[in-house]
């Protein structure tokens, strides 16, 4: 068995319960891990939170955290108690556990990152936990279909709770503001990368946002680390109707110079897609097929058929 200096350093991108399974799987393979999550979530306990606070969106960060605790008893204990929320119908109704503390620390601490490595150590986890940007920000997307009287019209739609339920046809996002600024670790965490992850997740608000804050962005794209992609089990919602093929295409279309070492698709979702190679192949990667699905015909990655793949791609 490998020691631990010689497993990979990892970072992986994404958002909500995409990164919360890729973070499950990965965190079997290295403990060098780091999760980049987006902070553009307007909607709930978040929202809520952001909105009176003017704080980042804790929830996503709150949910990778939970991913990576601590294998024993205490480290799970905390993380349940993270995840879980406040019942009933007065005001901190519907607010998760996690997110408050968060909040809190964030209010006491006045430095976003120093309040996620305190639950870190608290729920003593198996990696760090960083936000993509040091400010809140904002996804606007250009959508087709919205009005059924005119569904040729090309329509905006803003914030990240709205667009991950529309029913049109996202065509593409940005954020406001346009140019935001990368929290300097995330980085940094990129340049020290031995590989990084995309995906999976929400196509438009937790996967192609990173490819949006321009630093990151440049990290991404001049990286030396191994650049894997991972795809949906199916189409989400912002996807709906989309083939595997297409996937690939928007992050294109949002990052015209984007290069990819490994697409990695579930067999059952992509082996149809006889454009798969050729869309992978026009950013310099290859595709490599997988049995990642859990059985039950949700449309969820397992946690140890994934680990098992990323396995494979990280350490051979």
């Amino acid at each position: 068995m490998k020691t631990l200096s010689k497993l990979p350093k990892v970072v992986a991108f994404g958002g909500g319960h995409g990164l919360y399974a890729s973070l499950s799987a990965l965190r079997r393979v290295t403990d060098r891990l780091t999760a980049v999550v987006t902070v553009a979530d307007d909607g709930g306990s978040s929202g809520r939170l952001r909105s009176e606070l003017g704080c980042l969106p804790p929830g996503d960060l709150r949910m990778a955290l939970a991913a990576l605790c601590g294998d024993d008893k205490t480290g799970r204990a905390w993380a349940s108690v993270l995840q879980s929320r406040f019942g009933g119908d007065g005001p901190l109704a519907g607010h998760a556990i996690g997110n408050l503390l968060i909040a809190g620390l964030w209010q006491q601490l006045d430095d976003p990152v120093a309040g996620l490595d305190m639950v870190g150590d608290l729920l003593r986890t198996r990696g760090r936990v960083l936000p993509m940007s040091a400010v809140p920000l904002q996804i606007e997307a250009e959508v087709l279909g919205l009005d059924p009287l005119a569904p040729d019209e090309i329509c905006t739609l803003a914030g990240q709770a709205t667009v991950a339920k529309t029913r049109a046809t996202v065509q593409a996002v940005r954020l406001v503001p346009e140019d935001p600024p990368a929290h300097p670790e995330a980085v940094a965490a990129v340049e020290e990368a031995h590989a990084i992850v995309l995906g999976p997740g929400s196509w438009f608000t937790s996967v192609i946002p990173h490819l949006l804050v321009p630093q990151l962005r440049d990290a991404i794209l001049t990286t030396s680390a191994r650049r894997i992609l991972v795809l949906n089990i199916a189409a989400a919602e912002e996807t709906d109707g989309f083939s595997a093929s297409r996937h690939i295409e928007l992050l294109a279309e949002h990052a015209p110079t984007l290069r990819l070492d490994v697409v990695l698709a579930d067999s059952r979702f992509a082996a149809c897609d006889r454009h798969l190679a050729k869309f992978a192949a026009s950013l310099g990667a290859e595709v490599v097929m997988a049995d990642v699905g859990v059985h039950d015909g949700s449309p969820r990655h397992d946690p140890n058929r994934l680990a098992a793949a990323y396995s494979e791609l990280l350490i051979g």
